[in-house]
């Protein structure tokens, strides 16, 4: 079976009623955790932007505590699990500033702990391309929030 287009599905949507939407919406949340997490955000989460920001910071907390940090090894699984995890949820939004945020977040938890990049070209490069992604995530941003976020991302470097 050939999906339809996103054209294709916008009109067909349009012309359901709610109620149908609703079981719609519903069914697709029943199979993959991701739409399910997805309609959660958009439904109780994206109205507060702070508070889901600081829900995926305490996350990243708690993730980054959970890394073993006795082999290189696990300590590259580790922060890849914490940055699938992040991404996963700056998609949910997809607000720049968002993104930055959570990116510079990131990269600060990783200058806080005891992981030495030294070590690991791996983890090296994965912190590099961190600060690539909000350099140009900064980029798309408006002057005044440009400003701020560059003094941040200053204070990683």
């Amino acid at each position: 079976m050939k999906p339809a287009s996103l054209s294709e599905i916008k009109k067909e949507i349009a012309l359901l009623d709610p109620g149908d939407l609703v079981t719609l919406c519903l069914r697709i949340a029943k199979y993959k955790k991701d739409n399910k997490e997805l309609l959660s955000y958009l439904l109780f989460e994206s109205h507060d932007e702070i508070n889901f920001i600081a829900g995926i910071k305490a996350e990243v907390d708690i993730l980054f505590t959970e890394i073993n940090y006795s082999n290189i090894y696990y300590v590259k699984k580790g922060v890849r699990k914490v940055l699938r995890y992040l991404n996963k949820n700056i998609r949910y939004s997809g607000i720049p500033a968002t993104q930055a945020e959570l990116l510079i977040y990131f990269c600060q938890k990783i200058n806080l702990t005891e992981i030495d990049l030294s070590n690991s070209v791996a983890l090296h490069n994965i912190y590099l391309s961190q600060i690539k992604k909000i350099k140009k995530t900064i980029e798309s941003m408006h002057e005044d929030l440009q400003y701020d976020f560059k003094k941040e991302l200053l204070a990683l470097s």
